[in-house]
């Protein structure tokens, strides 16, 4: 194992992730992927043996660095008359997974797309929990807004899109205010603007495993 045998991910700059001790590595089609003590996972989107770096960031002069003065962090905040939700913009990776589990508190051809009151609190609670990369918290009335965070130590790999990540130490990376350390979502298709964390930019542009 490595170090202290703590999980982490550290960003190799303009390369790969290094993912240290994590044993759970769920591919895009559910499958668990064997792991080593040390891993190098491509976060550029070339490579061809997906999700493992292959060196294509090098071949292809990769940028890994995010697009600083693009990308500013926006929070739309939802009051309900039991619970309020609040929504990141700029952390949301659009796994739709609020839309698909909680339609009619989450719909997006509605205007606003979030109305709290029509739905329950413990079903907002469980959609908040579903989200993978933190983009959504809650709260009820009077208290601080709340992340559920994710459940142990493991990354999921989106087919098409990003690494879910939970419980896992992110090194030297810069977490926004709305952010939680113990559930993010990482970049794997190389064009998110904030980069190491994914923006959505994958279903925007149309990346795919096989590209």
């Amino acid at each position: 194992m490595d170090e202290d045998d703590t999980p982490r991910i550290d960003v190799r700059e303009n390369a790969f992730l290094r993912v240290a001790n994590v044993t759970s590595l769920t591919g895009t089609n559910g499958e668990e992927l064997e792991t080593k003590p040390v891993m190098a996972l491509c976060r550029c989107g070339m490579s061809q043996n997906k999700p493992f770096c292959d060196g294509s960031h090098k071949r292809n002069g990769f940028d890994g660095s995010p697009a600083d003065g693009e990308v500013k962090e926006k929070v739309l905040s939802y009051r309900g008359e039991e619970i309020d939700i609040h929504y990141s913009i700029l952390l949301c990776s659009h796994a739709a997974e609020c839309g698909r589990r909680l339609e009619a508190v989450f719909d997006q051809n509605r205007r606003p797309w979030i109305d709290p009151d029509m739905g329950s609190v413990e079903d907002i609670k469980a959609v908040v929990a579903a989200c993978p990369s933190g983009a959504l918290r809650y709260n009820l009335k009077d208290a601080d807004p709340n992340h559920i965070e994710g459940d142990g130590v493991s990354i999921k790999i989106d087919k098409n899109g990003p690494y879910r990540v939970s419980g896992i130490s992110l090194a030297d990376a810069k977490f926004s205010d709305a952010a939680t350390e113990k559930k993010y979502v990482l970049c794997r298709c190389g064009l998110s603007r904030h980069k190491p964390f994914c923006d959505g930019s994958h279903k925007d542009q149309g990346w795919s495993d096989e590209g």
